[in-house]
């Protein structure tokens, strides 16, 4: 396994489909995938308090390999010092803003069980501030621009940043991935 892929954080605006691709590398490498948001939510949307989700999240990046998945800044100090490599999934509005659209209404619909039991609901995806379809607009920009930020700073040049604008262009670094394990193990074998 190449070395930049020892530590990786995801990371994307939000719905861009951070948590199926960490969870799908982390099957590849055979390593821990961390979810940010079930370290971050407690039962009936409440956020953990600060230091605890630290706390949390220090535990959970403290071996030697992982796949991290989520953007928040409260916790990027803990995780990305440590961090070899950062996949920013930076797909387009237009397909973001679909992809929430339709995975909040399955998740509604089907009354499908989150983090700390927490389910979403046509009802707060339709009629409240607490709306993640009202989060994707109002984030999206700020959040690509940010990132770009990010990459851009001498902080964080020792890690190995790769740039997804496509689901396809991920699904081929994913492919990738699992062909090089693959030639991996039967060099080992040999």
């Amino acid at each position: 396994m190449s070395h930049e892929l020892q530590r990786v954080v995801v990371i994307g605006t939000s719905c861009c489909g951070k948590t199926t691709l960490a969870s799908q590398l982390a099957q590849r490498l055979r390593c821990p995938h961390i979810e940010l948001d079930a370290l971050h939510w407690e039962p009936n949307w409440v956020e953990k308090p600060t230091e605890a989700f630290r706390k949390l999240v220090h535990q959970a990046v403290a071996p030697e390999r992982w796949v991290v998945d989520g953007n928040y800044g409260t916790v990027r100090d803990v995780i990305w010092p440590r961090a070899t490599a950062i996949l920013w999934l930076n797909y387009s509005f237009g397909r973001v803003f679909g992809r929430t659209l339709t995975r909040t209404l399955r998740r509604a619909v089907k009354k499908e069980e989150l983090y700390s039991g927490n389910r979403e609901s046509l009802a707060r995806a339709l009629f409240t501030r607490d709306s993640i379809l009202w989060w994707v607009i109002s984030t999206f920009h700020h959040r690509r621009k940010a990132y770009r930020q990010l990459l851009e700073s001498e902080q964080y040049a020792h890690i190995e940043w790769m740039e997804f604008r496509k689901p396809s262009e991920a699904g081929r670094f994913l492919q990738t991935v699992a062909e090089q394990r693959k030639a991996d193990s039967s060099l080992r074998s040999e």
